[in-house]
Protein backbone atom coordinates (compact mmCIF):
# COMPACT_ATOMS: atom_id res chain seq x y z
CA UNK A 1 0.00 0.00 0.00
CA UNK A 2 1.73 3.35 -0.82
CA UNK A 3 1.83 5.50 2.21
CA UNK A 4 0.43 8.96 1.11
CA UNK A 5 2.29 12.34 1.96
CA UNK A 6 -0.54 13.87 3.24
CA UNK A 7 -2.63 13.93 6.59
CA UNK A 8 -5.89 12.52 6.87
CA UNK A 9 -7.70 16.35 6.89
CA UNK A 10 -6.11 16.31 3.61
CA UNK A 11 -8.07 14.14 1.60
CA UNK A 12 -11.14 14.93 -0.43
CA UNK A 13 -11.84 11.79 -2.13
CA UNK A 14 -12.10 7.88 -0.64
CA UNK A 15 -13.05 5.22 -3.30
CA UNK A 16 -13.78 1.88 -1.67
CA UNK A 17 -12.77 -1.04 -3.01
CA UNK A 18 -14.01 -3.58 -0.18
CA UNK A 19 -13.43 -7.16 -2.60
CA UNK A 20 -10.19 -8.79 -2.29
CA UNK A 21 -10.54 -10.96 -5.92
CA UNK A 22 -9.73 -8.93 -8.37
CA UNK A 23 -12.55 -8.05 -10.90
CA UNK A 24 -13.55 -5.52 -13.57
CA UNK A 25 -14.64 -2.68 -10.48
CA UNK A 26 -11.03 -3.47 -8.90
CA UNK A 27 -9.33 -2.88 -12.68
CA UNK A 28 -10.84 0.63 -13.05
CA UNK A 29 -10.00 1.85 -9.52
CA UNK A 30 -6.46 0.68 -9.93
CA UNK A 31 -5.96 1.93 -13.83
CA UNK A 32 -8.32 5.26 -13.37
CA UNK A 33 -7.65 6.40 -9.60
CA UNK A 34 -3.53 7.21 -10.36
CA UNK A 35 -4.82 9.73 -13.42
CA UNK A 36 -7.25 10.96 -11.25
CA UNK A 37 -4.89 11.63 -8.12
CA UNK A 38 -2.98 14.69 -10.80
CA UNK A 39 -5.06 17.03 -10.04
CA UNK A 40 -7.46 16.18 -6.83
CA UNK A 41 -6.36 14.29 -3.27
CA UNK A 42 -8.31 10.84 -3.88
CA UNK A 43 -7.44 7.44 -2.19
CA UNK A 44 -8.56 4.23 -2.61
CA UNK A 45 -9.45 1.76 0.69
CA UNK A 46 -9.71 -1.56 0.99
CA UNK A 47 -8.03 -5.24 -0.18
CA UNK A 48 -6.18 -6.36 -2.69
CA UNK A 49 -4.87 -3.15 -4.25
CA UNK A 50 -1.40 -3.05 -6.08
CA UNK A 51 1.46 -0.60 -4.15
CA UNK A 52 1.05 1.83 -6.79
CA UNK A 53 -2.30 3.00 -5.71
CA UNK A 54 -2.70 5.71 -3.32
CA UNK A 55 -4.53 4.15 -0.50
CA UNK A 56 -5.51 4.48 3.64
CA UNK A 57 -6.32 1.90 5.62
CA UNK A 58 -10.07 1.46 6.23
CA UNK A 59 -9.49 2.02 10.20
CA UNK A 60 -8.07 5.33 8.66
CA UNK A 61 -11.93 6.13 7.32
CA UNK A 62 -13.25 5.38 10.93
CA UNK A 63 -10.31 7.65 12.35
CA UNK A 64 -10.87 10.79 9.70
CA UNK A 65 -12.57 14.48 11.22
CA UNK A 66 -16.04 14.80 10.94
CA UNK A 67 -15.74 18.47 10.08
CA UNK A 68 -14.11 17.89 6.46
CA UNK A 69 -16.56 17.52 3.44
CA UNK A 70 -15.64 14.62 1.64
CA UNK A 71 -16.94 12.34 -1.48
CA UNK A 72 -17.16 8.48 -1.20
CA UNK A 73 -17.35 6.98 -4.62
CA UNK A 74 -18.75 3.60 -4.35
CA UNK A 75 -19.25 0.91 -7.53
CA UNK A 76 -20.96 -1.88 -5.53
CA UNK A 77 -23.59 -2.42 -2.95
CA UNK A 78 -21.24 -2.76 0.35
CA UNK A 79 -19.58 -0.07 -0.87
CA UNK A 80 -22.65 1.74 -0.94
CA UNK A 81 -24.23 0.80 2.48
CA UNK A 82 -20.72 1.42 3.72
CA UNK A 83 -20.71 4.80 2.66
CA UNK A 84 -24.39 5.18 4.51
CA UNK A 85 -23.44 4.02 7.77
CA UNK A 86 -20.29 6.38 7.97
CA UNK A 87 -22.35 9.97 6.75
CA UNK A 88 -25.93 8.28 8.63
CA UNK A 89 -24.00 6.73 11.82
CA UNK A 90 -20.33 7.89 12.31
CA UNK A 91 -21.62 11.23 11.09
CA UNK A 92 -18.88 11.98 8.60
CA UNK A 93 -19.62 14.78 6.11
CA UNK A 94 -19.77 12.95 3.11
CA UNK A 95 -21.40 13.35 -0.37
CA UNK A 96 -22.06 10.08 -1.85
CA UNK A 97 -21.96 8.83 -5.46
CA UNK A 98 -22.46 5.03 -7.09
CA UNK A 99 -20.97 4.40 -10.64
CA UNK A 100 -23.31 1.71 -12.35
CA UNK A 101 -22.08 -0.25 -14.89
CA UNK A 102 -25.30 -3.06 -14.79
CA UNK A 103 -27.33 -3.27 -18.20
CA UNK A 104 -30.14 -5.02 -16.47
CA UNK A 105 -32.72 -3.74 -13.21
CA UNK A 106 -31.94 -3.27 -10.01
CA UNK A 107 -33.29 -5.57 -7.19
CA UNK A 108 -35.34 -3.75 -4.65
CA UNK A 109 -32.47 -3.37 -1.75
CA UNK A 110 -30.41 -1.75 -4.89
CA UNK A 111 -32.90 1.10 -5.83
CA UNK A 112 -32.94 1.44 -1.85
CA UNK A 113 -29.44 2.43 -1.52
CA UNK A 114 -29.36 4.15 -4.75
CA UNK A 115 -31.75 5.86 -3.74
CA UNK A 116 -29.40 7.40 -0.64
CA UNK A 117 -26.79 8.64 -2.82
CA UNK A 118 -26.21 12.41 -3.96
CA UNK A 119 -24.94 11.61 -7.48
CA UNK A 120 -25.14 8.95 -10.06
CA UNK A 121 -22.56 8.02 -12.53
CA UNK A 122 -23.78 5.58 -15.36
CA UNK A 123 -20.84 3.67 -17.79
CA UNK A 124 -22.75 4.21 -20.43
CA UNK A 125 -26.18 5.14 -22.17
CA UNK A 126 -27.80 1.44 -21.75
CA UNK A 127 -26.90 1.34 -18.26
CA UNK A 128 -28.28 4.92 -17.78
CA UNK A 129 -31.74 3.54 -18.78
CA UNK A 130 -32.08 0.92 -16.19
CA UNK A 131 -31.46 3.39 -13.44
CA UNK A 132 -34.59 5.06 -11.83
CA UNK A 133 -32.98 8.72 -11.30
CA UNK A 134 -31.40 11.06 -13.30
CA UNK A 135 -27.51 10.03 -13.92
CA UNK A 136 -24.29 11.64 -15.34
CA UNK A 137 -22.87 9.01 -18.32
CA UNK A 138 -18.93 8.92 -18.00
CA UNK A 139 -17.68 6.16 -20.40
CA UNK A 140 -14.70 4.47 -19.47
CA UNK A 141 -11.52 5.61 -20.85
CA UNK A 142 -8.23 4.16 -21.91
CA UNK A 143 -4.39 5.21 -21.42
CA UNK A 144 -3.22 5.32 -24.97
CA UNK A 145 -0.42 5.60 -24.25
CA UNK A 146 0.11 2.40 -23.07
CA UNK A 147 -2.27 0.84 -25.22
CA UNK A 148 -1.16 2.03 -28.44
CA UNK A 149 -0.42 0.21 -32.04
CA UNK A 150 3.08 -1.69 -32.34
CA UNK A 151 5.69 -0.24 -34.95
CA UNK A 152 5.74 -3.51 -36.66
CA UNK A 153 3.05 -5.88 -35.97
CA UNK A 154 4.51 -9.06 -37.25
CA UNK A 155 7.73 -8.78 -35.86
CA UNK A 156 6.17 -7.56 -32.51
CA UNK A 157 4.35 -11.17 -32.74
CA UNK A 158 7.69 -13.13 -33.73
CA UNK A 159 8.73 -11.79 -30.11
CA UNK A 160 5.81 -13.14 -28.73
CA UNK A 161 6.73 -16.29 -30.42
CA UNK A 162 3.85 -16.56 -32.59
CA UNK A 163 3.74 -16.88 -35.90
CA UNK A 164 3.96 -13.72 -38.13
CA UNK A 165 0.70 -15.04 -39.94
CA UNK A 166 -2.84 -12.35 -39.81
CA UNK A 167 -3.98 -13.52 -36.13
CA UNK A 168 -7.45 -13.12 -34.33
CA UNK A 169 -8.10 -12.86 -30.41
CA UNK A 170 -10.86 -13.81 -28.24
CA UNK A 171 -9.57 -11.96 -24.63
CA UNK A 172 -11.46 -12.41 -21.06
CA UNK A 173 -12.32 -15.01 -18.80
CA UNK A 174 -13.84 -17.86 -20.33
CA UNK A 175 -16.95 -19.37 -19.50
CA UNK A 176 -20.17 -19.68 -21.25
CA UNK A 177 -21.27 -15.62 -20.23
CA UNK A 178 -18.17 -14.47 -21.94
CA UNK A 179 -19.30 -16.28 -25.50
CA UNK A 180 -15.85 -18.51 -25.88
CA UNK A 181 -17.57 -21.13 -27.59
CA UNK A 182 -19.30 -19.10 -29.80
CA UNK A 183 -15.82 -17.76 -30.69
CA UNK A 184 -14.04 -21.18 -31.06
CA UNK A 185 -17.14 -22.44 -33.71
CA UNK A 186 -16.95 -19.60 -35.88
CA UNK A 187 -13.02 -20.16 -35.70
CA UNK A 188 -13.39 -24.09 -36.59
CA UNK A 189 -15.14 -22.92 -39.36
CA UNK A 190 -13.33 -19.96 -40.38
CA UNK A 191 -10.03 -21.29 -40.28
CA UNK A 192 -10.11 -23.70 -42.67
CA UNK A 193 -11.37 -21.37 -45.04
CA UNK A 194 -8.13 -19.24 -44.66
CA UNK A 195 -5.01 -21.04 -44.25
CA UNK A 196 -2.27 -19.39 -42.59
CA UNK A 197 -4.58 -17.37 -40.16
CA UNK A 198 -4.03 -18.31 -35.94
CA UNK A 199 -6.61 -17.66 -33.06
CA UNK A 200 -5.67 -16.91 -29.31
CA UNK A 201 -7.83 -17.69 -26.65
CA UNK A 202 -6.13 -15.97 -23.66
CA UNK A 203 -8.31 -15.76 -19.96
CA UNK A 204 -8.60 -17.92 -16.95
CA UNK A 205 -11.36 -19.91 -16.46
CA UNK A 206 -12.77 -20.36 -13.43
CA UNK A 207 -12.99 -23.79 -11.50
CA UNK A 208 -16.40 -24.49 -12.15
CA UNK A 209 -15.82 -23.30 -15.83
CA UNK A 210 -13.16 -25.55 -16.13
CA UNK A 211 -15.24 -28.51 -17.93
CA UNK A 212 -16.29 -25.89 -19.84
CA UNK A 213 -13.32 -25.34 -21.10
CA UNK A 214 -12.00 -28.53 -21.65
CA UNK A 215 -14.66 -29.42 -23.91
CA UNK A 216 -13.95 -26.33 -26.13
CA UNK A 217 -10.18 -27.89 -26.24
CA UNK A 218 -11.27 -31.09 -26.89
CA UNK A 219 -13.70 -30.18 -29.94
CA UNK A 220 -10.35 -28.00 -31.63
CA UNK A 221 -8.46 -31.32 -30.99
CA UNK A 222 -11.28 -33.47 -32.92
CA UNK A 223 -11.23 -30.86 -36.08
CA UNK A 224 -6.93 -30.82 -35.62
CA UNK A 225 -6.81 -27.28 -35.28
CA UNK A 226 -4.84 -27.58 -32.33
CA UNK A 227 -1.78 -25.69 -33.62
CA UNK A 228 -4.30 -23.19 -35.56
CA UNK A 229 -6.59 -22.12 -32.06
CA UNK A 230 -4.18 -21.76 -29.25
CA UNK A 231 -5.33 -21.54 -25.45
CA UNK A 232 -2.95 -19.73 -23.76
CA UNK A 233 -3.20 -18.89 -19.92
CA UNK A 234 -3.71 -15.74 -18.46
CA UNK A 235 -1.98 -13.26 -18.59
CA UNK A 236 -0.79 -10.17 -15.93
CA UNK A 237 -2.58 -6.90 -17.08
CA UNK A 238 0.55 -5.09 -17.35
CA UNK A 239 1.25 -7.45 -20.19
CA UNK A 240 -1.94 -7.46 -22.00
CA UNK A 241 -1.08 -4.45 -24.69
CA UNK A 242 1.70 -6.28 -26.08
CA UNK A 243 -0.83 -8.92 -26.36
CA UNK A 244 -3.78 -6.70 -28.21
CA UNK A 245 -0.71 -5.14 -30.55
CA UNK A 246 -0.17 -8.95 -31.82
CA UNK A 247 -3.63 -8.77 -33.08
CA UNK A 248 -5.51 -7.99 -36.76
CA UNK A 249 -8.62 -8.64 -35.20
CA UNK A 250 -10.29 -8.90 -31.48
CA UNK A 251 -13.56 -10.49 -31.33
CA UNK A 252 -15.50 -10.02 -28.11
CA UNK A 253 -18.42 -12.58 -28.67
CA UNK A 254 -20.09 -12.06 -25.28
CA UNK A 255 -23.26 -13.09 -24.01
CA UNK A 256 -23.68 -10.99 -21.55
CA UNK A 257 -21.48 -7.43 -20.71
CA UNK A 258 -21.74 -5.14 -17.90
CA UNK A 259 -19.39 -2.64 -19.69
CA UNK A 260 -16.32 -4.47 -21.40
CA UNK A 261 -12.92 -2.55 -21.79
CA UNK A 262 -11.71 -5.10 -24.21
CA UNK A 263 -13.14 -3.15 -27.85
CA UNK A 264 -11.29 0.03 -26.16
CA UNK A 265 -8.01 -1.67 -25.40
CA UNK A 266 -7.44 -3.08 -28.79
CA UNK A 267 -9.22 -0.30 -30.79
CA UNK A 268 -6.51 1.85 -28.77
CA UNK A 269 -3.58 -0.68 -30.37
CA UNK A 270 -5.18 0.01 -33.84
CA UNK A 271 -7.44 -3.21 -33.50
CA UNK A 272 -10.61 -3.22 -35.46
CA UNK A 273 -13.35 -5.40 -33.04
CA UNK A 274 -16.11 -7.75 -33.98
CA UNK A 275 -18.05 -7.41 -31.26
CA UNK A 276 -22.02 -8.25 -29.84
CA UNK A 277 -24.43 -5.79 -28.51
CA UNK A 278 -24.12 -5.98 -25.33
CA UNK A 279 -22.55 -4.24 -22.42
CA UNK A 280 -21.20 -0.47 -24.43
CA UNK A 281 -20.00 -2.31 -27.22
CA UNK A 282 -22.78 -0.65 -29.51
CA UNK A 283 -21.57 2.78 -27.97
CA UNK A 284 -17.98 2.08 -28.37
CA UNK A 285 -17.47 0.07 -32.09
CA UNK A 286 -18.67 1.86 -35.02
CA UNK A 287 -20.28 -0.11 -37.76
CA UNK A 288 -18.39 -0.36 -40.71
CA UNK A 289 -15.35 1.99 -39.16
CA UNK A 290 -13.98 0.53 -36.64
CA UNK A 291 -15.43 -3.15 -37.18
CA UNK A 292 -18.96 -4.75 -36.59
CA UNK A 293 -21.80 -5.51 -34.71
CA UNK A 294 -23.65 -8.94 -34.31
CA UNK A 295 -26.43 -10.33 -31.96
CA UNK A 296 -25.06 -11.78 -29.23
CA UNK A 297 -25.13 -16.04 -29.84
CA UNK A 298 -25.18 -15.99 -33.00
CA UNK A 299 -22.15 -18.41 -34.50
CA UNK A 300 -23.17 -18.24 -38.35
CA UNK A 301 -23.26 -14.57 -37.92
CA UNK A 302 -20.01 -14.67 -35.99
CA UNK A 303 -18.25 -16.48 -38.91
CA UNK A 304 -19.26 -14.60 -41.65
CA UNK A 305 -18.17 -11.37 -40.26
CA UNK A 306 -15.11 -12.88 -39.70
CA UNK A 307 -14.92 -14.19 -43.09
CA UNK A 308 -15.77 -11.30 -44.75
CA UNK A 309 -13.50 -8.85 -43.06
CA UNK A 310 -10.60 -11.56 -43.70
CA UNK A 311 -11.05 -11.74 -47.14
CA UNK A 312 -10.67 -7.50 -47.64
CA UNK A 313 -7.12 -6.96 -46.23
CA UNK A 314 -7.18 -3.20 -47.43
CA UNK A 315 -10.73 -2.99 -45.41
CA UNK A 316 -9.08 -4.45 -42.36
CA UNK A 317 -6.11 -1.40 -42.40
CA UNK A 318 -8.63 1.29 -43.21
CA UNK A 319 -10.70 -0.19 -39.64
CA UNK A 320 -7.35 -0.29 -37.98
CA UNK A 321 -6.26 3.40 -38.39
CA UNK A 322 -10.04 4.63 -37.62
CA UNK A 323 -9.82 2.45 -34.60
CA UNK A 324 -6.75 4.18 -33.02
CA UNK A 325 -8.15 7.79 -33.97
CA UNK A 326 -11.62 6.86 -32.48
CA UNK A 327 -10.44 6.04 -29.33
CA UNK A 328 -7.98 8.87 -29.29
CA UNK A 329 -10.74 11.44 -29.83
CA UNK A 330 -13.38 10.19 -27.44
CA UNK A 331 -11.87 7.24 -25.00
CA UNK A 332 -8.84 8.65 -23.44
CA UNK A 333 -8.67 7.82 -19.92
CA UNK A 334 -7.83 11.66 -19.05
CA UNK A 335 -11.07 12.64 -20.26
CA UNK A 336 -12.68 10.09 -17.93
CA UNK A 337 -10.22 11.10 -14.72
CA UNK A 338 -10.75 14.85 -15.37
CA UNK A 339 -15.13 14.97 -15.77
CA UNK A 340 -15.33 12.40 -12.67
CA UNK A 341 -13.05 15.11 -10.49
CA UNK A 342 -15.15 17.70 -11.72
CA UNK A 343 -18.72 15.90 -10.58
CA UNK A 344 -16.31 15.41 -7.30
CA UNK A 345 -15.77 19.23 -7.01
CA UNK A 346 -19.18 20.42 -8.00
CA UNK A 347 -20.29 18.64 -5.10
CA UNK A 348 -17.65 19.69 -2.89
CA UNK A 349 -18.57 22.94 -3.48
CA UNK A 350 -22.08 21.95 -2.12
CA UNK A 351 -23.80 21.93 -5.76
CA UNK A 352 -26.10 19.08 -6.73
CA UNK A 353 -25.12 15.70 -8.52
CA UNK A 354 -27.80 14.47 -10.93
CA UNK A 355 -29.44 15.38 -14.16
CA UNK A 356 -26.63 16.30 -16.13
CA UNK A 357 -25.61 13.56 -18.82
CA UNK A 358 -21.52 13.95 -19.20
CA UNK A 359 -19.46 11.86 -21.88
CA UNK A 360 -15.94 11.77 -21.69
Amino acid sequence: MLRIALTLDKIEVIAPNLKRRLSGVTATIVRLLPVQARSIWIVATGPGLPAHVPSIPLWSVIRMSRRTHRVWHARRNTEMLMGLVLRHVLRKRLKLVFTSASQRHHTRYTRLLISGMDAVVATSRKSASYLRRPARVIIHGIDTGTFHPPLDRRAHRRSLGLSENVTIGCYGRIRRQKGTDVFVDAMLEVLPRHTGVTALVIGRAAHKHVPFLQGLREKVTRAGLQDRILFLPEVPVEEMPRWYQALDLLVAPQRWEGFGLTPLEAMACGVPVIATTVGAFDELVVEGETGRLIPPGDVEQMRAAVDATLVLPATLQQWSAAARRHVEAGFRIEDEAATLNALYRELLDGGGGNGTELTG
